[in-house]
Order: C-alpha cells, then sequence, then structure tokens
C-alpha cells in the first residue's frame, strides 16, 4: 500500500495542504499526537508492541486474579505512554487541528523530562494495588488492597488522588480541555453536595474525599469500570486489526474497488466516496480520519467534476462519520452498548443494519441532487477492472466476514478478532509470496514481521486516547452512581417535558427531542465514547422511565452521540474535511448536516412508537418489511428537502412539505404514515404545477462530456 504520508494534493489555490499521514494522526481522537524519533519512537515502539503482546495473551490465558487485576495492569501499561505519545494543548496543536499549519513541516517532537516522570509516576502510582510488598503500614499485593475497600490508608488515598490527577491529565492531552473540566465539576459536585439546599434536586449529605478516592481506585465502578474493561478488551483489538488491514493495504484496495464499481458519470466521484467511506471506516476506525483519508484520494476528482469545496467537504465528513455507524466494526460506543446491556456484540450488529441503509440511502440520493444543482461532469480517470481487483485483492473483505461467522457460532467478540487479525496477516503473507513469486522467502518473512509488529505497535497507540477518555468516563459514572443524580436529572427531563401536557404520546415524543438535542450539545464538548457513557447514566433511565426498550434506547443514543461530529458549531469530522478541501468551516458543517440529515430523525423513529424497534429488527419480518419501506421513502423525502431537489429545483413550500411529510411518515403509525403521504402529494403537486422560478436551471436532457484527469 503506498505510504499515505507520501501523498499531496491541493486544496486551496496556490497552496498545500498539510501531509495528509500528518493530517490523520492530528484528527484522530481530536488533538495531534507528538512525532517522536530516534531512541524514543523506538522504545515507545517496543513498549506498545509488549503491551498488545500483553493483551492478546489475556484473550487466551486470562490472569487468574481476576479481570479487576488485568485493568489496573493495562491502565498502569497505558497511562505512562500517553504522557510519551501526547503533548499538552498548545496554540501551536490548535492551529495544526485546523489544518492551518504545514503539519508536515513540523519537527520532531520527543517527550522532555517532566514528561518521562509523569510517565513513571502513572507507572508506580497504577502498579501499586498489584505490587507484592509493603508499603509502609500497608499490606502488599493485590487480595490486600482489596480487604481495604471502604477504610483505605493514607498512602492509599495519596495513590489513587495521584492516579485521579493523571487521568485528568491524560484526558486534556488527549481531547482537549472540557472533559477534564467536566471530570472536576462532577468531582466538586459529589464533595460539596451537602452544602446545595436540601429543597435543590441533586442535592446530597456529600462524600468524603477518601471515599471518592475509594470509589475511583478501588471500585469496580470506578477507574476500572465497564467503560475501561470495554476498551481492554475489545477496542483495543479491534484498533489493532485495523492496523493489519492498514498494514495491508486494505484501505487502497477499498478506494480502488469503489472507483471501479461506479463508471464514467457525473455522480461516480460522489458515489465513490460514500462507499470508500463505508470500506475505509473497518480500518481506520475513527470517522474524522477516515474523512482525511478519503479526501487525500478523492478531492481531486472531485475537483474537476466541478464540486464546490462546500460540498465536497460535507460529503467527506458524512461518508467518514457513516464508517462509525455501519457494520461490521461499529464505533467503540457500540462494544459499551453489548457490555451494559448483556447482549453479544452480533446482535448490536443486527440492531446497526437497517439504519446504516437508510443512513447510506440518504447520502446516496443527497449525492445525486448536488451532481444536478452543482452541474458536475463526468470525470474520466484510469479505473481498474473491478473482477480482477476481487480476484487479486478480495482477501481483504474474507478477515470481516470471518468476524460475523464467528460471532454468529457463539465465539467471544475478543477471540473473534484475533482470529480475523491472524487470517488478514496470513492472506498477506499469501499476498507477498504470489507477488514476489516465492522466490524471495527471506524477504517474504521480513516484511511479515514487520507488518505484525508494526500493527500491533500501532494498534495500542490508537487505543490511547480511548483508554484516557474511559479511565475518566469512570469518574463521571462513579460520581453519578454514588449520588444517585442520574434519576434526578432523568426526573428532571420527563418532568420538563410532563409540564407541558398530560399525553404520554406528547410527553414521550418532547422528551425525545429533548434528549436528542442534549446528546448532541454534550457531544459538542466531549468526544464520542465519553458523551454516550454520559447519556447513557442520565438521559437513559428517563427513556426507561417511560417504557421505551433496552435496544432502542441504546442505539438512540448511539447514534445521536456519533452525529455530534458532523453538528455545529464545532464538527471536528467536517473542520478536517474542510481543511482538506479549502471550503468554508462553517459552510462545510451545514453541507455535512444537509448530507447525514436522515440520521438525525430516523433514531427518533427507534423511540417513538413500537413498531420502531423493527428497524432494529426486533420486531416479526412483517413489520420489518413496512417499517423499512415506509422509513425509506421518509429518507428520500429529507434527502429531497434538504437538497432542494424533487423533479428540478424545488421552492420553500414545497421543501416544507417534504419535511413535514417524512416526519410524520417517520412516526410510523398508519394515521401518521396516511396523512404524511397526503403531506407528500401535495408537495408533488404544488412542485409540478407551480412553473419554476429559474427555469434555465433544470436538468439538461443529455449528459456533460467527460472531463480528462490524470490516475489518482
Amino acid at each position: 500500500m503506498t505510504d499515505a504520508s507520501t501523498t499531496r494534493h491541493t486544496a486551496r489555490e496556490g497552496s498545500e495542504t498539510p501531509d495528509v499521514g500528518e493530517l490523520m494522526a492530528s484528527y484522530d481522537e481530536e488533538l495531534p499526537a507528538r512525532r517522536l524519533s530516534g531512541r524514543v519512537a523506538l522504545a515507545v515502539g517496543v513498549l506498545c508492541f509488549g503491551v498488545a503482546v500483553f493483551v492478546l495473551r489475556q484473550v487466551f490465558w486470562p490472569l487468574s486474579a481476576g479481570n479487576q487485576y488485568y485493568l489496573m495492569l493495562f491502565l498502569a501499561f497505558v497511562l505512562p505512554l500517553i504522557f510519551l505519545c501526547y503533548r499538552p494543548v498548545t496554540k501551536r496543536a490548535r492551529a495544526d487541528l485546523a489544518g492551518l499549519a504545514d503539519s508536515a513541516g513540523r519537527p520532531a517532537d520527543n517527550p522532555g523530562p517532566l514528561n518521562w516522570a509523569l510517565a513513571a509516576v502513572a507507572l508506580v502510582a497504577c502498579l501499586y494495588p498489584v505490587l507484592p510488598v509493603t508499603l509502609g503500614e500497608s499490606g502488599g499485593g493485590f487480595d490486600a488492597f482489596l480487604d481495604r475497600q471502604g477504610s483505605l490508608t493514607g498512602l492509599d488515598v495519596l495513590m489513587g488522588a495521584i492516579v485521579l490527577v493523571l487521568v485528568i491529565e491524560a484526558t486534556r492531552r488527549t481531547t482537549g480541555w472540557i472533559l477534564p473540566i467536566v471530570c472536576v465539576t462532577f468531582l466538586l459536585y459529589a464533595y460539596y453536595g451537602g452544602f446545595l439546599p436540601a429543597s435543590m434536586p441533586g442535592s446530597h449529605a456529600g462524600i468524603d474525599f477518601d471515599q471518592i478516592i475509594n470509589a475511583l481506585y478501588n471500585d469496580p465502578s470506578g477507574f476500572y469500570g465497564v467503560p475501561l474493561d470495554v476498551c481492554a478488551t475489545y477496542i483495543v483489538l479491534f484498533t489493532i486489526y485495523g492496523a493489519v488491514l492498514d498494514r495491508t493495504g486494505a484501505g487502497q484496495f477499498f478506494i480502488d474497488l469503489s472507483f471501479a464499481i461506479f463508471r464514467r458519470s457525473r455522480t461516480a466521484p460522489g458515489r465513490t466516496v460514500a462507499l470508500s467511506g463505508f470500506l475505509l471506516g473497518t480500518v481506520s476506525g475513527s470517522g474524522t480520519a477516515t474523512a482525511v483519508g478519503l479526501g487525500a484520494v478523492t478531492w481531486p476528482v472531485l475537483k474537476k467534476a466541478g464540486y464546490p469545496r462546500e460540498n465536497a467537504g460535507g460529503m467527506l465528513a458524512a461518508s467518514g462519520i457513516g464508517a462509525i455507524l455501519s457494520p461490521p466494526t461499529l464505533g467503540a460506543a457500540a462494544f459499551i452498548i453489548a457490555e451494559y446491556l448483556g447482549r453479544s456484540y452480533l446482535e448490536v450488529l443486527v440492531w446497526a443494519l437497517v439504519p446504516t441503509l437508510l443512513y447510506y440511502l440518504g447520502i446516496f440520493l443527497a449525492i445525486e441532487i448536488d451532481a444536478r444543482k452543482a452541474g458536475v461532469e463526468a470525470v474520466d480517470v484510469e479505473r481498474k477492472n473491478p473482477w480482477r481487483l476481487l480476484a487479486r485483492s478480495g482477501y481483504h473483505f474474507l478477515s470481516l466476514g470471518i468476524i460475523v461467522l464467528f460471532l454468529a457460532v457463539g465465539m467471544t467478540p475478543f477471540r473473534a478478532v484475533v482470529y480475523a487479525t491472524a487470517i488478514a496477516v496470513a492472506f498477506g503473507v499469501i499476498d507477498a509470496v504470489v507477488s514476489r513469486r516465492g522466490r524471495d522467502w527471506p524477504g517474504v518473512a521480513a516484511d511479515t514481521a514487520r507488518v505484525v509488529y508494526l500493527s500491533l505497535s500501532d494498534g495500542v497507540r490508537s487505543v490511547l486516547p480511548v483508554a484516557a477518555v474511559c479511565a475518566a468516563a469512570g469518574i463521571i459514572v462513579s460520581t453519578i452512581t454514588k449520588t444517585g443524580l442520574g434519576q434526578v436529572l432523568s426526573d428532571l427531563l420527563i418532568d420538563a417535558a410532563s409540564a407541558a401536557t398530560d399525553n404520554p404520546t406528547v410527553v414521550l415524543i418532547l422528551s425525545a427531542v429533548m434528549a436528542a438535542i442534549a446528546i448532541l450539545i454534550l457531544g459538542l464538548a466531549v468526544p464520542v465514547t465519553a458523551s454516550f457513557i454520559i447519556s447513557w447514566v442520565v438521559i437513559g433511565p428517563a427513556l426507561f422511565d417511560l417504557d421505551v426498550p433496552a435496544p432502542a434506547v441504546a442505539m438512540f443514543i448511539f447514534y445521536f452521540s456519533v452525529l455530534s461530529e458532523v453538528s455545529p458549531p464545532t464538527a471536528l469530522a467536517a473542520v478536517a474535511s474542510a481543511a482538506i478541501t479549502g471550503g468554508r468551516v462553517i459552510a462545510t458543517m451545514w453541507q455535512a448536516c444537509k448530507y447525514a440529515l436522515p440520521a438525525f430523525l430516523v433514531p427518533l423513529a427507534f423511540v417513538l412508537t413500537d413498531n420502531g424497534s423493527a428497524l432494529l429488527l426486533e420486531r416479526p419480518a412483517g413489520d420489518v418489511v413496512w417499517t423499512v419501506a415506509v422509513s425509506a421513502v421518509a429518507v428520500a423525502t429529507l434527502a429531497a428537502a434538504a437538497g432542494g431537489w424533487l423533479v428540478r429545483r424545488a421552492g420553500p413550500v414545497e421543501r416544507t412539505l417534504c419535511f413535514v411529510g417524512a416526519a410524520l411518515l417517520l412516526y410510523l403509525q398508519p394515521m401518521s404514515i396516511a396523512i404524511g403521504a397526503g403531506v407528500l402529494a401535495v408537495a408533488v403537486v404544488v412542485h409540478l404545477v407551480v412553473p419554476p422560478r429559474n427555469p434555465q436551471l433544470t436538468p439538461s436532457s443529455t449528459p456533460p462530456p467527460a472531463r480528462e484527469e490524470t490516475p489518482t
């Protein structure tokens, strides 16, 4: 596979964008990592490789001391690496993040003495509970530490406080200031809750500092709760798998295949973006990084075809985010869903199937509309034969299928992904042997060893920001659990909806809309994983109290947590795409929202009526068929309304009617569907009867000529 760091392209006239490899690193989990070099890079790579081996060992030979013991060791290994691999937030880092500085020219950024000291302190403080020695009055060893639960010694509290501070600092380095501020706010609430007026919702007796540390450091609900457990047992293995796919050329194959499938037509470049985004999500695991990597290859073609910069950027952002929503490798929050609900990961994949199809239906229709509105032209690019591509490199799909197959026969997800990773490596070796025709066995062996080493190392390094977020999420979850704040906030949400009406249906609708807005706002400030965890413990109980099924609640929260990455005013995926295309950032954000619009409304259908469960394949087959058909019509209507196009350019009256009709259809009740269909019929009649304001803007009856383009 061609090294992404050597790919260059033009985003603004007369200037180059930052190097693609650097951009992907910069947008992966939101802040640029250090550019390590020399012995430091080698040492960090070896340490990451060692952590990967430790994680793989746990899959087949788990530690006898138990899961919490393993999580303590995992945090002890990854927390120091964060201080070595991530630098504190600076104005320069923010400039790199926005694509305004030439990160390719940025010098190496090895950690200084302070960061090495922080890494050493983090290692000692995290290992302290499992050290088999006696420190002061404390009994040494893991069992002795657990026996002191609820009555920690002074040294225990000191070490726990150090870990708390370092986790917050690691989160600041990997995600910015907002999530650490949220964590500190929750800690202050836990400690000073007794000073709140007794009549104030959420007031409590207050928790002593020692007990706060005990809940975080010596309790499964704190640092070592479900979020970190999922990170250490599922997510890290999938990041390793994605690194193997990347190192064996899967990313380039997916893009080549997408170009090969969609041949010469004016919508082919846009369709290629959507399909490539879906396929590349299996490699990167990050919506923003997918958008950046996708834009590196497809933006020159989109530009040649005549796509406006903002439209192209919105298309890239929406396609990249769609990768997180799409099976078989959903975002990190999907693993947490499976753990929270006690359901298999395969069930979560099944729940995501129909919403994914509806999401990409909306994107493909938006692409068709934009091609007509913008007057884009067909572009000739060098395309390979798709059948030859599949025969040559189609084995990249095999490992994806293996994951689903193993999950279907009841294998645990972490074992399934390990076997899939091994199969991906094996086929990579076979491919190398075939390419060299078996004449260079030492070279094949060396390349295989290099791919395995770099994939394991890259996989662990990619999971570092997620590990920091998951450990920090433990602070929030623990506080909410110990103080009962989750139920209080849930009651407030329902009470706010009930204040407007006593009708249970309207209360549910208002609660769902307010919950969606709250999740989107929260997601503007914190990463997807943290947004989901916080929303689950705060908003989830409110929806449960309104008798919404657990799968619908989980997927509702999951979708809106992910969609915050394309929601103004932060919309990191759109910011990254604008850096690629050179478009206006805010305009690119709104274009991304236009492409993703169906995904903002379809999740509401999950929770508003019982029929919404059919979209998650939780109802009989007959219900699934008609709900999917009605939802597809609603998505098509939303695409037409957002894009402003039916048979020709649509006016404000038709677009408004389409929005109303689509919303009524997505309520998925017979009466609302009938009314919605009637509204759509009126919209079509108005569109056909009222003459267009600008007849010259109607689509041409003949296709535009093709433009020549150099091979990508």
